[in-house]
């Protein structure tokens, strides 16, 4: 188990975040805007600001800050690579190793001498992926990587992650409001709510019976939603 211990953030004399996170395999953090889950992302990437300062107890990964055994898949695939860089040469790796990448992701080599704007957004998706997993990471964050994406490439998208993570075995940290696509793709989840979990523990048991009432409501919110978009 990866265990991020007391990863505390404050602001002056003002706690913004208080959290504890055990990933066994995959983890979703859900909240709504301004629960910590942004918070929590910055704090992992080493991107906080300076005013704010972090503490970490003695047991926690230190490698994980600022992406050492870290890698990130932000949300929105349209904006995470340059659009004027062939996408071969946002790569680090040799041709081989990026081959080997492709072929992982399901993608085919011809799309290496494109630029992003041309690629779908599943495609994009998947080249995000890939380079994410280019430094072979424990840990994999990801923050709502399926939120730009069509119903049937975001159902791709997690059925790649899955595949992806029982060959790599690397952990995942989902970051997210969309219950549904946590569902599908973790075990676990911890609901976050002004900066502290509420509630936590094996995915289906949580969305079964959860106890706080602020979980019921984010349920019930993203069924309802789900409906409507259907």
């Amino acid at each position: 188990m990866m265990s991020v211990s007391k990863l505390k953030i404050t602001y002056r004399d003002t706690i913004l975040l208080d959290i504890v996170l055990d990933i066994s395999s995959s983890l979703a953090l859900i909240g709504q805007s301004g629960s910590g889950k942004s918070l929590t992302i910055k704090a992992l990437l080493g991107m906080l600001p300076k005013e704010m300062k972090l503490e970490l107890e003695d047991n926690f990964d230190f490698a994980l800050i600022g992406g050492k055994t870290l890698s990130f898949v932000p949300q929105n695939p349209f904006t995470a690579l340059s659009p004027l860089t062939k996408i071969k040469k946002q790569f680090f790796s040799d041709n081989k190793r990026v081959h080997e990448l492709f072929d992982e992701v399901g993608l085919e080599y011809a799309l290496l001498e494109r630029y992003a704007p041309e690629l779908s957004g599943g495609q994009l998706q998947r080249v995000v992926i890939a380079i994410a997993l280019e430094s072979k990471p424990k840990l994999l964050l990801l923050d709502e990587p399926t939120t730009a994406l069509d119903p049937d490439t975001k159902k791709m998208i997690i059925q790649l992650l899955k595949k992806l993570q029982k060959k790599e075995q690397f952990k995942m940290l989902f970051v997210t409001h969309d219950i549904m696509s946590a569902k599908e793709l973790c075990d676990d989840v911890a609901i976050i709510k002004n900066g502290k979990i509420i509630e936590s523990g094996k995915m289906h048991v949580v969305m079964q019976n959860p106890k706080q009432e602020y979980t019921k409501i984010l349920i019930e919110a993203n069924f309802a939603n789900r409906k409507f978009r259907i």
